[in-house]
């Protein structure tokens, strides 16, 4: 099946719900005048909050906010207890931002509080130390506008890459994505990466619980467990512009494999409620094997 969104073909796997996805040309807001006046008016499109969790980020939250593409909702940033100048750095380059103070630390900690602050139809969550470029954003909503529920993003997939990724890094993450594949009778071609988008009114089913980096890890397996469709986008990991990243690969990437074996053997028992249709407690994408 061949799904088109903007002219862009989407090809659809529809045993696993995995969706690769060749970019075309997203506008976010229409063009000055575009709406003559005598012409049928096209419906809204969904509105986009964007997620940029920080912790001592001066030095690069700039780099992210002057290349973000025009017509999003709103940015939220959400710090996570810095000690420089990274909030008022990015209030004086985007006074519209909305700023989430955090004081309890980890990154699953600040996306949640992001997500709970977040008022559009997607969310995309986006690091803010450079290495993922935001004019992929239009990726992500363009998945999203073919009618996925949740996106993640892919360096592993056709037109991604990573500059930044270390060989332990990557033996890591193929085992995780290995395993998570097996578990979960998957296709992904990554795991470990954070550049996500999903359906707002789907943040309920995803039943976030995660506080550090595994947050990624939980976020993509909640997403399979709850039968959610689940798209992929080419993405490219550029490496950190400055600083050194928070991560470390054999203790986060432990934490990630636990939240992997958990989501799958040792669900939490609550139904998921989606609209008031009480849905399956596992919905797992099957590979028609």
């Amino acid at each position: 099946m061949t799904l088109h969104a903007n002219n862009a073909p989407l090809d659809l796997d529809m045993d696993v719900d995995v969706v690769t996805w060749t970019p075309g040309t997203r506008r976010f807001a229409p063009r000055a005048g575009e709406h003559a006046a005598g012409l049928q008016a096209a419906p809204p499109q969904p509105t986009v909050s964007l997620v940029v969790p920080t912790m001592n980020e001066e030095r690069n939250i700039g780099w992210l906010l002057e290349r973000l593409p025009e017509g999003l909702h709103e940015v939220i940033l959400v710090d996570g207890r810095s000690t420089d100048a990274t909030v008022e750095v990015a209030r004086r380059l985007r006074p519209d931002i909305r700023v989430v103070l955090e004081r309890r630390p980890g990154k699953g900690v600040a996306l949640r509080a992001g997500f709970a602050a977040a008022e559009g139809d997607y969310i995309v969550m986006i690091d803010a130390d450079g290495s993922m470029d935001p004019s992929e954003i239009g990726r992500f909503v363009g998945a999203l506008d073919a009618g996925c529920d949740f996106v993640k993003g892919s360096r592993f997939a056709p037109g991604g890459g990573s500059t930044d990724i270390s060989v332990i890094r990557q033996l890591g993450n193929e085992a995780l994505m290995t395993a998570v594949n097996v578990l979960y009778r998957t296709e992904f071609s990554d795991l470990c990466y954070g550049y996500i988008g999903f359906r707002r009114d789907k943040l309920g089913v995803l039943r976030l619980q995660s506080d550090g980096f595994e947050i990624e890890t939980e976020m993509i397996t909640r997403a399979v467990t709850a039968g959610l469709s689940i798209g992929e986008v080419a993405s490219f990991e550029s490496e950190r512009r400055y600083g050194t990243s928070n991560l470390n690969a054999w203790r986060d990437g432990r934490r990630a494999l636990k939240t992997l074996l958990h989501g799958r053997f040792v669900l939490p028992q609550t139904p998921v409620v989606v609209s008031g249709v009480p849905q399956p407690e596992v919905a797992v994408a099957a590979t028609g094997a």
